[in-house]
């Protein structure tokens, strides 16, 4: 009986070590899509649909805006939503454009450095393709609003700090010469 007992315990312990040894094995990696982030970005809903992107033509240089209009506008943490903070900003860039109708408007995406380059690089790009949204909501035509993601590369404040990555969560206006 002892022998009986002592071959149970045994193969419990095997049993016990192989569950435990299956449930640390590697995990598979999950790929995070900024584009699914759960949430309704509300800029698609001021315009009912996606707007394709045209290419801007290739002899237009853009510059910094010296118009107080031309604002940066921020984003919360991992998102890409228009705060309503931000809302009259892109108004203003609205009217801006409206009355001089001849510019073309280059969006930039940024982010700050928490996260892969790739994954804040797709975030600087849903960020950019946002605030086009809104602005093309808002009568700017599409074919006038050209956007690029910098991800992390080109932060304003260099420090890891949230007050940083406050300021580097971001889209950027430049406008054509």
């Amino acid at each position: 009986m002892r022998r009986f007992f002592g071959v149970l315990v045994v193969a419990a312990i095997a049993a016990a070590l192989m569950l435990t040894v299956a449930g640390c094995g590697s995990k598979p990696e999950v790929e995070t899509d900024v584009t699914d982030q759960g949430m309704q970005d509300d800029t698609s809903a001021l315009t009912g649909e996606d707007i394709p992107l045209t290419e801007a033509p290739d002899d237009i240089v853009y510059v910094e805006p010296s118009y107080p209009e031309f604002q940066n506008i921020h984003f919360e943490y991992d998102r890409y939503m228009i705060r309503d903070i931000d809302k009259p900003t892109l108004e203003r860039i609205s009217g801006w454009l409206t009355d001089h109708e001849g510019t073309y408007l280059m969006i930039e995406g940024h982010c700050d450095e928490r996260g892969t380059n790739e994954y804040n690089m797709a975030l600087g790009e849903q960020r950019a393709l946002a605030a086009r949204r809104y602005l093309v909501g808002l009568g700017v035509d599409a074919d006038r609003i050209s956007t690029i993601s910098y991800g992390e590369e080109r932060p304003l404040d260099p420090r890891s700090t949230e007050d940083a990555w406050e300021k580097n969560r971001r889209a950027h206006f430049s406008i054509s010469q």
